[in-house]
């Protein structure tokens, strides 16, 4: 309970007060709501990326190993430096409740033809791709983990400021409003009875003769 003078003109700012904290609590418990449920949403989403990665890596180097026991490993060497493909990785922003999240997008420009069909095992076409597939992938995946990270952080600040309100800032402005409530009635019981004294006794005066 907070030590203030028992007055009318702080009844009224601590009742203000306590409105505004209240309406504050609401503010934020919506927040919370709206990044927690951000938040699993992109958790879900991240849990499917990485799957997709890890399968569609498996795949390309099983690929490009199948490949370098067809051909050998100084052939695919020599045909991976002629793969031409230029990735262009852009970065952007946008926000969910004030919290900046990256977005990220990943461009290919392909030259392709990259080598000749003849002698070259199909394995190696399966191999460009999947590679190609995984980093645009990844570059997905980068994004909802920042993004995961982030809300996090703001989830656990968001919940701070919440607790605190319901469980401290609130529950003791309640408590201090009651306090001077009471000392206010108090002292009007207190008035009235001294004015009703002041008043029989001086009846009895009025009334002797002069």
């Amino acid at each position: 309970m907070r030590n203030v003078p028992p007055t009318k003109t702080n009844l009224l700012k601590l009742k203000e007060e306590l409105s505004f904290a209240e309406l504050g609590h609401e503010l934020l418990d919506q927040k919370r709501s709206i990044l927690v449920a951000e938040l699993m949403a992109l958790v879900d989403q991240a849990a499917s990326y990485e799957k997709q990665v890890d399968e569609i890596l498996a795949k390309a180097f099983d690929a490009l190993e199948d490949a370098s026991l067809a051909m050998g490993k100084l052939k695919v060497l020599s045909l991976s430096g002629a793969v031409n493909i230029d990735a262009t990785i852009s970065l952007s922003s946008r926000k969910i409740m004030g919290v900046s999240l990256p977005v990220v997008s990943t461009k290919f420009t392909e030259r392709a033809p990259y080598y000749s069909a003849l002698g070259v095992d199909f394995r190696i076409d399966i191999a460009v791709k999947a590679f190609r597939d995984v980093l645009s992938l990844m570059g997905r995946f980068a994004e909802l983990k920042v993004s995961i990270m982030r809300l996090a952080s703001e989830a656990k600040r968001t919940i701070r400021k919440v607790n605190a309100l319901e469980k401290i800032a609130m529950p003791d402005l309640a408590e201090t409003i009651k306090h001077i409530q009471n000392r206010l009635e108090e002292n009007e019981r207190d008035m009235f009875v001294l004015m009703k004294t002041v008043k029989n006794h001086i009846k009895p005066e009025e009334a002797q003769p002069s």
